[in-house]
């Protein structure tokens, strides 16, 4: 990995272990660069398809089940039929854990695409059988470097989308929007890119969910238009057990501006600090101490 994909919140530890790590497509393992699926599969040719990402946690795959209704209710939506229960689906993934005899510290990108097409064109009509599937896990543990020093934020002129023209709650492999934001951002000298909804209140970022901190109240947006994020709904939970207040609502860059802290939320990564947004310190510029304690409230759940 290059300098520069060590300041992304989806960074990671290189670890030498992923270059023997073998791949799962629909049932079979490959080499990572034997691992390859036609031209004509739908989810390489107009990105048909919908993915989770998961953590391996001491044996333990966090969150599982959200993570599986998740996929099952966007499948749903656009009428993907998986082959299989969820269940088994998770046997799959386990499965190739024990395939590369993993049990700590791995990150699982589960895809599903709805499969191969006789020509490459948009109507599903045209399938020739059943999803692909594919499960990649690797070893991936968190950048510690942007625990310490946080993210900077460029607010971009592409917004989220709302649910009436592509519902984000959806997990589709369609990204293209938020890779045009994160462009955006990084041409800037930013890590990764602010995105406001189509009313111009805060929404998300191009692949994390979004929180200010205001004295002691956590603020992100009502939900409208950004991820359904599970690490996202895990800090609200942890937050309010605390007896914490967390606000869902709408708010403005005026409001963001005069937060006292910043923070994103993901599986990767947990809790990142945003310690700068649009050239401006967040609070002093350093990881405030809410975002502290809500990171050892989110590690100790995830340690179980």
């Amino acid at each position: 990995m290059t300098d520069a994909t060590q300041q992304s919140a989806q960074s990671y530890a290189p670890d030498p272990r992923n270059d023997t790590v073998e791949v799962y497509v629909n049932g079979s393992f490959f080499p990572r660069d034997k691992a390859v699926l036609p031209v004509f599969d739908s989810g390489f040719v107009l990105g048909d398809g919908v993915w989770e990402g998961l953590r391996l946690v001491n044996g333990r795959l966090l969150a599982v089940d959200e993570h599986m209704a998740r996929l099952y209710e966007g499948a749903n939506a656009i009428q993907l039929d998986i082959g299989m229960p969820p269940d088994a689906l998770v046997g799959e993934i386990e499965r190739t854990l024990r395939h590369n005899d993993m049990h700590d510290g791995a990150h699982i990108r589960l895809m599903i695409s709805r499969g191969l097409k006789s020509t490459p064109n948009q109507d599903p009509r045209f399938i020739m059988g059943g999803p692909t599937i594919v499960i990649v896990a690797e070893y991936k543990q968190p950048n510690a470097a942007l625990k310490t020093r946080g993210l900077k934020l460029l607010t971009s002129t592409i917004r989220c989308s709302t649910p009436d023209v592509f519902d984000l709650r959806l997990n589709s492999h369609s990204r293209l929007n938020f890779i045009q934001a994160l462009i955006q951002a990084i041409n800037m000298g930013a890590d990764e890119a602010l995105m406001l909804d189509d009313r111009g209140f805060v929404a998300s970022c191009n692949s994390t969910n979004f929180f200010i901190v205001r004295g002691e109240a956590l603020w992100t947006s009502t939900g409208a238009t950004c991820f359904n994020g599970i690490t996202r709904a895990k800090v609200i939970d942890l937050w309010l057990t605390a007896g914490k207040p967390v606000f869902e609502k709408d708010y403005t860059l005026a409001e963001t501006y005069a937060a006292d802290e910043a923070f994103v939320t993901g599986t990767l990564g947990g809790i990142t600090p945003v310690t700068m947004i649009d050239g401006r310190k967040v609070g002093n510029g350093m990881p405030g101490p809410v975002t502290r304690e809500l990171s050892k409230l989110y590690d100790a759940a995830v340690a179980g």
